[in-house]
């Protein structure tokens, strides 16, 4: 395991150069001038001028690039234009909130799809199965957006229940993390299902059954154990996504977190937000997928670390 980190860990710089690199290409060919978009376009000349000096765009390209390459190396993101807050600083402020968010989403969207998932292979075939099936291909197919706004407006508007948006206390934390949880629910309940169906058709499952094991304990214990890798796959994935910011949850809903600190440095054309934001949640992913994948060795030990490695 050791062997493992080590490399995960050295493959983790060329991702980053990667990474900064094409991030870095990219927020310079978005359209228009972070500095006319602070002062407007009926700025004087040189009150432009002196900006354009003061953040650094008045170099060329490369200069900037290995500028904000050396900035990295001290372990920093650089000054927002907007605010001259250290992006760094900030992240550490917001990124607490996306993960309350996110452990929020989880915590509704695990037990509840794994239970769908469970049923629906349990009773599969039958009305129960073609509802729970119907309702994950709704909750799948409804845009974030859509269900987030039908949500507050039963829920914060219609029924007066919840705060409609901000961040606070956890009744401002029960409707984003409903809305965000919709999804990896839906995809939780089909994974489970699939995955339950296709081991119930395996040769050991028919063995235990003609051994006298109850049905209720061959598939909590014998079944549901083999199904467990797709499903923490898809958990962990969820949950990094979550983790790197749900950018239109976090939005509509008025969460102060990662998710919505991108979405502001984008609109105002903020570079060193943006990079210090997309950077944080390549780190996130990698962590997680690191993760999921130890979690795979202790739930199959089949599966050894250093052969992925090599």
């Amino acid at each position: 395991m050791g062997a493992y980190l080590v490399k995960k860990l050295f493959l983790l710089i060329p991702l980053l150069f990667g990474i900064t690199l094409l991030t870095f290409i990219l927020t310079k060919a978005l359209p228009g001038d972070p500095v006319l978009s602070m002062v407007g376009e009926r700025a004087q000349p040189e009150v432009i001028e002196r900006i354009r000096n003061e953040i650094g765009t008045d170099k060329d390209v490369l200069r900037q690039y290995f500028g904000y390459i050396k900035l990295l190396l001290q372990g920093e993101f650089g000054r927002s234009y907007y605010t001259n807050r250290k992006v760094f600083e900030d992240l550490l402020l917001k990124f607490p909130n996306t993960l309350k968010l996110a452990s929020g989403a989880m915590i509704i969207a695990i037990p509840v799809g794994v239970l769908l998932g469970f049923i629906s292979a349990y009773r599969r075939e039958s009305i129960t199965d073609r509802i729970i099936t119907s309702i994950s291909v709704t909750g799948l197919s409804l845009p974030v957006f859509w269900s987030g706004l039908l949500i507050m407006l039963f829920f914060s508007l219609t029924l007066k229940i919840f705060p409609p948006s901000g961040t606070g206390d956890i009744t401002f934390l029960i409707l984003p993390s409903i809305t965000l949880s919709l999804p990896a629910l839906a995809t939780l309940a089909r994974v489970t299902r699939s995955t339950l169906i296709e081991i119930f058709d395996l040769p050991f499952v028919t063995a235990a059954r003609s051994k006298g094991i109850t049905e209720f304990k061959l598939t909590t214990i014998h079944v549901f154990k083999n199904a467990l890798i797709p499903i923490v796959t898809v958990i962990g994935l969820d949950f990094g996504s979550y983790l790197n910011g749900a950018v239109l949850t976090e939005t509509i809903f008025g969460w102060d977190g990662i998710g919505r600190f991108t979405m502001e440095g984008i609109i105002k054309r903020d570079y060193p937000v943006i990079m210090g934001c997309i950077i944080t949640c390549t780190l996130i992913f990698v962590l997680i997928n690191t993760v999921v994948d130890i979690v795979y060795h202790y739930l199959d030990p089949r599966i050894r670390l250093h052969e992925k490695s090599r």
